[in-house]
């Protein structure tokens, strides 16, 4: 006797944008709240640990706003986790979720809240999706790069064995609250993280988003409010859009489009210890694919130019000396990331290559040498050495 059945899975994935997300008890986020119909809703919020100090007053303001909050409140008082690679390198912190959500009582019908970067949403969302085997998750991205990609997807990991991302769920969250305000603070490289991701979805699937890019290059190269957020937003749209149509949303297959450059770049940041932002490895990952295809002859010569030269412009970083180190054997190590990205998706290798601005290809094997000549190639170019603005 065998079973064979189809079980369709229907999800809701929402995204806003918007300003002053504490502002009013009866906005958007007590609407979201209100929406499972028990009230008042239990709810714990974690923020990130970098927070606080650009927003003094902030833990008193979200505490003030659920005490107002007649459709919710907080079963706990906000919970400060670390943000960045740290916090998701150390599975304490995941155990410090799981803590918190039982101390508090959640059941499945009671609401996580991640305010924070995109690491600190990771982490939340981690340990939100495997409690009870689902809390429900609001996500607050308070960076460029969280709001423009990472916070918008329905990816939740965790680092383990000293490599990105190895422990994870798939999790669609109640809601995404994109919160502009929370942008005001970012240094300027932080800034320029989701700018990178933007270009990427850009050069994979969107033409005429490039081109806008481009003829913005001065506004964006000087961190125009009104440009970055225009640009955030079409990213997120671009980026949900492919989750929800690309066919393959939970990644059971082994390409993955929008990971273009990622290869190199998850290796960069294991190999700094994570002290490469991702933002910043993303870049120079997307130029050593960008001079790659140039040099196999799959992209123009000309074309590989107009975008090093706008990631130029931009101030993203096209290199790094890390490209270069090699192990024992005299190998070089960065080429150890290809392996690791076939183990993380399973299956052949698979990466996505440029043809055009807009058009990427699958290619499932590289040429080692070429890719070195690449790298080499890259760090002689005059602008690799010099950090972004």
């Amino acid at each position: 006797m065998a079973l064979d059945v189809s079980i369709q899975i229907s999800s809701r994935h929402r995204v806003f944008f918007t300003r002053a997300v504490f502002g009013s008890t009866d906005g958007l986020l007590a609407r979201l709240l209100a929406e499972e119909g028990r009230q008042p809703v239990q709810a714990v919020i974690f923020v990130d640990d970098g927070l606080p100090a650009h927003y003094p007053g902030l833990i008193d303001t979200v505490t003030d706003w659920f005490d107002q909050c007649e459709v919710a409140c907080l079963a706990l008082p906000p919970v400060i986790l670390p943000g960045g690679e740290s916090g998701k390198n150390d599975w304490r912190q995941v155990e410090r979720v799981w803590e918190t959500i039982h101390e508090a009582k959640l059941c499945r019908h009671s609401f996580a809240l991640a305010l924070g970067g995109g690491a600190l949403l990771d982490l939340v969302g981690f340990g939100a999706a495997t409690a009870h085997r689902g809390i429900r998750l609001i996500r607050l991205p308070t960076t460029s790069l969280a709001q423009g990609d990472g916070g918008v997807g329905v990816k939740n990991a965790v680092n383990y064995f000293h490599k990105k991302n190895w422990v994870g769920t798939f999790q669609v969250p109640h809601a995404v609250i994109n919160d502009t305000d929370f942008l005001k603070s970012l240094p300027p490289r932080e800034l320029r993280g989701g700018l990178v991701e933007a270009l990427k979805v850009a050069l994979i699937r969107d033409e005429a988003f490039y081109r806008r890019i481009a003829e913005q290059r001065q506004a964006l190269g000087h961190l125009q409010e009104r440009a970055i957020h225009a640009v955030l937003e079409r990213s997120a749209e671009l980026h949900v859009a492919h989750i929800a149509s690309s066919g393959d949303p939970f990644e059971a297959g082994s390409a993955r489009p929008l990971d273009f450059g990622h290869w190199a770049a998850h290796k960069l940041e294991q190999l700094s210890d994570f002290e490469i932002g991702h933002g910043d490895a993303v870049a120079v990952g997307m130029a050593v694919d960008i001079v790659y295809a140039a040099r196999m002859g799959m992209l123009p010569r000309d074309v590989a130019a107009h975008i090093l030269n706008l990631m130029a412009d931009l101030h993203f970083p096209i290199f790094h000396p890390l490209l270069a180190e090699r192990d024992s054997q005299g190998r070089p190590v960065i080429l150890d990331g290809l392996e690791e990205f076939r183990e993380h998706l399973g299956g052949e290798l698979t990466i996505t290559l440029l043809e055009a601005v807009g058009q990427g290809r699958e290619v499932h094997e590289v040429d080692a040498e070429e890719m070195m000549a690449a790298i080499d190639e890259l760090g002689e170019r005059p602008e690799s050495n010099a950090p972004p603005l």
